[in-house]
């Protein structure tokens, strides 16, 4: 598997990860079953000699015909036998190995277990107490302890090595289950940042890993979206620069060719002016609205009266409406509605929303430019008498180009930029913008409301 920036892939890592708590677990319990298996060694061996000891003691004739004969037990341990007689006295083989204290709790009528020295060597050294008083004594060289320990330890080096083993290759098959999606999810990223589109990532593996991948496709589907919305607000920004561009470049070419000429010429020169300040006003929106969503956009924040802003708005959209036979109506307070904003901003503002309201409503039929004081704040409002807003219209009102593309070819449209910008300046003053349908005029009704002052703290404001 390959590496990024010289670090170990992260299925290597987990291998040598698990292998190495897999290896110290073994050595620990390794350790462990060491020095506990001489112990359990010493005392199976013990339990034995007791046994044998107990069985020796019960049956005295066959002690003492042993004795007498000086024979060993038989068996490669070396068993040897000592007889404590109920005076006192020891004979046997291993009664050297037999000290006061073990003769008199012998005597007492006590089991004994105890380590002696015998011939030079340590012996194991087990008695039990006889029928008729005194008892019997049988050693076993500590050799034999030392030889079942080897067998079991021998037999647990084999046990180790398959525990290590087996956690190796656990551990490869979790590295595996692991890594798989994560290199899956890391190459779909990959191509994400490549540019491709539709790709996704199969939700499997622990739940974080899961999570992972769900993220991942969200992140694609929320790219191809965002890049479809990008192309098709590129598609609508190129038809808007090509109409106007084409009329320029037609009346252009007519006067370079002298095809128009004479009286004709003031009128090509007035299309010409229209075209160029329709292109100016259409680049100035573009950048108002890169500035306004890179948050690069000056205030100037002063008190203003805002019932002299819409005073002063409404005298030039009264004669501009005027001029469409389009009908304006004003609806203010007629008093100071004082605030701490930016005029400038204010009335861009109202300009681009009633620019909307007028290019929708047919002739014959009203927009109204409405303010009234709201709590510390203000409301703003502009309706009109054109088609109006659906319910999915609302949704998507201020999303540039979004009812452009909806209605071009159905009823006039803009850039599809101007209810955008209205949204971002609404926010930027620290206010907010809604659109519904339903105007008493039976159109789009836009309400803007302002606080008293930029970053003033929310207070939930009514329409009254």
């Amino acid at each position: 598997m390959s590496t990024v920036d010289g670090r170990g892939s992260l299925t290597r890592s987990i291998v040598l990860l698990t292998s190495a708590v897999a290896a110290v677990a073994v050595l620990l319990t390794g350790l462990f079953a060491w020095r506990t298996i001489r112990t359990n060694a010493e005392a199976q061996e013990r339990d034995q000699l007791s046994r044998q000891a107990e069985v020796l003691a019960r049956t005295p004739p066959l002690a003492s015909w042993m004795l007498d004969r000086q024979q060993r037990i038989a068996g490669p341990e070396d068993i040897k036998l000592a007889i404590v007689r109920p005076s006192g006295e020891i004979d046997g083989p291993a009664a050297v190995a037999v000290d006061a204290a073990s003769r008199e709790a012998l005597l007492a009528g006590d089991s004994v277990s105890t380590t002696a020295r015998l011939d030079g060597d340590d012996v194991l050294l087990e008695g039990a107490p006889t029928l008729v008083g005194g008892g019997l004594v049988l050693t076993q060289p500590m050799g034999a302890v030392d030889q079942a320990t080897n067998r079991m330890r021998g037999s647990l080096v084999l046990p180790l090595i398959l525990g290590l083993t087996g956690a190796a290759l656990a551990g490869a098959l979790l590295a595996r289950r692991l890594a798989r999606p994560l290199v899956t999810a890391a190459r779909t990223a990959h191509r994400l940042s490549e540019g491709a589109r539709g790709v996704t990532v199969p939700a499997e593996g622990p739940a974080e890993v899961a999570e992972l991948a769900g993220a991942l496709n969200t992140l694609d589907t929320a790219l191809t979206h965002s890049e479809n919305r990008q192309r098709d607000f590129l598609l609508s920004v190129s038809h808007e620069i090509r109409t106007p561009l084409t009329t320029a470049r037609g009346y252009a070419e007519a006067l370079a060719d002298e095809v128009i000429t004479g009286e004709e010429v003031p009128e090509a020169g007035r299309i010409l002016r229209t075209e160029i300040e329709r292109l100016e006003h259409f680049v100035g929106d573009l950048l108002a609205l890169a500035r306004l969503e890179a948050d690069d956009f000056r205030l100037d924040i002063v008190e203003v009266d805002l019932d002299a802003l819409v005073a002063e708005t409404a005298t030039s959209w009264s004669a501009r409406c005027a001029r469409h036979d389009v009908g304006f109506r004003v609806e203010r307070p007629e008093r100071p509605v004082l605030i701490t904003t930016d005029g400038f901003r204010v009335r861009q503002l109202l300009d681009g929303l009633a620019e909307n309201a007028l290019r929708v409503t047919p002739a014959g039929q009203p927009v109204v430019l409405a303010l009234r004081p709201n709590g510390p704040g203000a409301l703003l409002e502009v309706r009109d008498g054109g088609p109006g807003l659906t319910d999915d219209d609302i949704e998507v009102a201020f999303v540039r180009g979004a009812l452009t593309d909806r209605y071009r070819g159905v009823r006039p449209v803009g850039s599809g930029l101007g209810l955008a910008i209205a949204h971002r300046l609404a926010g930027r003053l620290g206010g907010t913008i809604t659109a519904r349908g339903g105007a008493p005029e039976g159109g789009a009704w836009f309400t803007v409301r302002l606080p008293p002052y930029p970053g003033a703290p929310y207070t939930p404001l009514t329409d009254s």
